[in-house]
């Protein structure tokens, strides 16, 4: 991916000896292919989760029932409730997560281009933050969601 080097932020893994997994809902799993694209991934990428609907949400990662319906999907509680489920499914010590509005459409209170990410590491807290990429189109949004995860990736491995 263009942006973030996926070679070096693998290294930058391995060479601390974490592990990684994603969840990932808007992307439906373009950052775990991002992670797999490089051979010899699989002794720092751990395992993903594409969980594009709430059912998925609530049943594989523990997202709760009760935040869904009153936060929604695409918001920073059920991305850090994301992320800390992915940490808790694995034998991962860095987990990802993205949930957003890629378009086409979204609403007055959710725009097209919001999305937002958790970042949770095993011993520390969750990490959240929505972004605004903008109504760019459905392929650019999750683009522009996946480099955005990789870098928060990278920054998590300094």
């Amino acid at each position: 991916m263009a942006g973030v080097e996926v070679a070096d932020l693998l290294a930058r893994a391995r060479y601390w000896g974490v592990r990684i997994a994603t969840a990932e809902s808007c992307t439906g799993g373009l950052v775990a292919a991002a992670l797999t694209d490089v051979a010899g991934s699989s002794d720092v990428f751990e395992r993903g989760f594409v969980t594009y609907s709430n059912a998925a949400k609530v049943e594989l990662l523990g997202v709760s029932e009760a935040t869904l319906a009153t936060y929604g999907a695409v918001s920073e509680e059920v991305a850090r409730e994301m992320a800390e489920g992915a940490l808790a499914q694995s034998a991962a010590d860095l987990a990802v997560s993205i949930t957003g509005i890629a378009g086409p459409g979204g609403s007055e209170f959710k725009p097209e281009g919001r999305v937002c990410f958790g970042l949770a590491r095993r011993g520390q807290a969750t990490q959240v933050e929505t972004v605004e990429f903008g109504a760019l189109g459905r392929a650019q949004v999750r683009k522009a969601a996946t480099e955005h995860v990789l870098g928060l990736l990278v920054a998590a491995l300094v």
